[in-house]
């Protein structure tokens, strides 16, 4: 099916650069708190090897600490990469209101524009109509 060209390419572009911006940026903070992620994993890993080879009453102790870090860290993770949805997901609502209503507005000057054309149209035709009645009362008359 073809698709009609847009009155307003500008508008068009914007609003696909807008899109594909709201989708880059989610990619990249995405990539970036899983790296973050995997460098917190590595280095609390080097820490539970470090006091592992203590022993004893300091790794009980590190576990308990180290247990809550990583839970403190996967719910710190989720909250963010949620909040970052949202974000993203109101830009693109923003954005596809703010398109709607652009086309309303084109639609409305297109239907007023369409209107002002046609009264023209019959504004034109009736002088016509007129004269070419006033020609056939002028021969019913010469008759």
């Amino acid at each position: 099916m073809a698709t009609r060209p847009q009155r307003n390419p500008e508008l068009a572009a914007a609003a696909k650069n807008l899109n594909s911006a709201a989708h880059h940026i989610r990619r990249a903070i995405n990539k970036k708190l899983d790296e973050i992620g995997t460098t917190v994993s590595t280095e609390l890993g080097k820490a539970k090897r470090v006091a592992m080879t203590k022993g004893g009453q300091a790794k009980r102790r590190f576990d308990a600490l180290l247990k809550a870090a990583e839970t403190r860290l996967k719910k710190a993770n989720a909250d963010a990469r949620k909040s970052m949805h949202q974000a993203v997901g109101e830009a693109e609502k923003k954005l596809l209101a703010t398109k709607k209503a652009v086309t309303k507005r084109v639609a409305a000057k297109k239907a007023a524009k369409k209107r002002v054309v046609a009264k023209k149209a019959t504004a034109k035709r009736a002088p016509a109509k007129k004269t070419a009645a006033k020609g056939a009362k002028a021969r019913r008359s010469a008759a």
